[in-house]
C-alpha cells in the first residue's frame, strides 16, 4: 500500500514552491557560489536559509510578528535589511576587483564572516519582515483551513520543505554552469548579482 502524503504537508509543499518562483536574492547568492566555488558551498547556503525560514516561521507562530508590525520598528528594520543587502552586492561587485567590503573574520574554528553559511544566514535574515509575511499565511490557514496546531506544523514543514528541493536544485544549476562557462563569464556574473543585490536593496526601501 502507497503510503499517503499529508494534505497539510502537501498544501505546504505547493505554497512553498510558489513562493521559490519569485526568486529572491538567496537563490541568486546560491547559483554565484555555487557556479563560482561549486556545489557544496551553495549547499552551504541553501541549509542557512532553510534553518533561518525555519526560524521566522516559528518566530511568526509565537507571535513575534505583532511586535515588527509597528511603524518605528518596521522602519528600523527595513533600513538595515536595505543595507545588509547593498552590502553583499557592493562585495561581490568589487570582488571583480579583488575588494572585500566584508572582512575575513574568524567566528569558530572553521567558520568565517565570508563562508558560504555565514553569508546564506547573513542574506536570509537580512529581511525579518518575512516574519510578518508567515505570520499573516499562518493565520490564513488557521482561518480558512481550520488547522490544527499539528496541521500547521506540517503545513510550515512543507514549506520549509520546498525551499530546501528548489535551493538543492539552484545549486546544481550552479554546478552546471562552473564545468561549462570559461572564468571571464563567472566574474561577469559576480557582477550581474551583485547589481542585483544593490537594486533588491534600495527598492526594498521603496516598498
Amino acid at each position: 500500500m502507497t503510503p499517503r502524503i499529508n494534505p497539510a504537508l502537501l498544501t505546504g509543499l505547493r505554497f512553498g514552491m510558489i513562493l521559490q518562483l519569485a526568486i529572491g536574492p538567496v537563490a541568486f547568492m546560491i547559483l554565484n557560489t555555487s557556479a563560482s566555488k561549486g556545489f557544496l558551498a551553495g549547499l552551504q547556503i541553501m541549509i542557512a536559509a532553510a534553518l533561518v525560514d525555519s526560524l521566522f516561521i516559528l518566530l511568526s507562530f509565537l507571535g513575534i510578528s505583532a511586535v515588527i508590525e509597528r511603524p518605528k520598528i518596521k522602519i528600523l528594520f527595513k533600513i538595515s535589511s536595505s543595507i545588509i543587502l547593498s552590502l553583499f552586492g557592493m562585495n561581490l561587485v568589487l570582488s571583480f576587483f579583488q575588494i572585500s567590503l566584508i572582512p575575513n573574520i574568524s567566528l569558530f574554528s572553521e567558520l568565517t564572516a565570508t563562508s558560504p553559511f555565514v553569508n546564506g544566514l547573513l542574506l536570509t535574515a537580512s529581511n525579518p519582515l518575512t516574519i510578518i509575511f508567515w505570520g499573516s499565511i499562518l493565520s490564513k490557514q488557521i482561518i480558512e483551513n481550520n488547522y490544527t496546531k499539528r496541521q500547521l506544523c506540517l503545513f510550515a514543514a512543507g514549506c520549509v520543505l520546498a525551499t530546501i528541493v528548489f535551493l538543492t536544485f539552484v545549486a546544481i544549476l550552479g554546478t552546471l554552469l562552473n564545468n561549462f562557462l570559461p572564468e571571464k563569464i563567472l566574474k561577469l556574473l559576480n557582477i550581474f548579482i551583485g547589481v542585483l543585490l544593490i537594486f533588491l536593496g534600495i527598492k526594498l526601501l521603496r516598498d
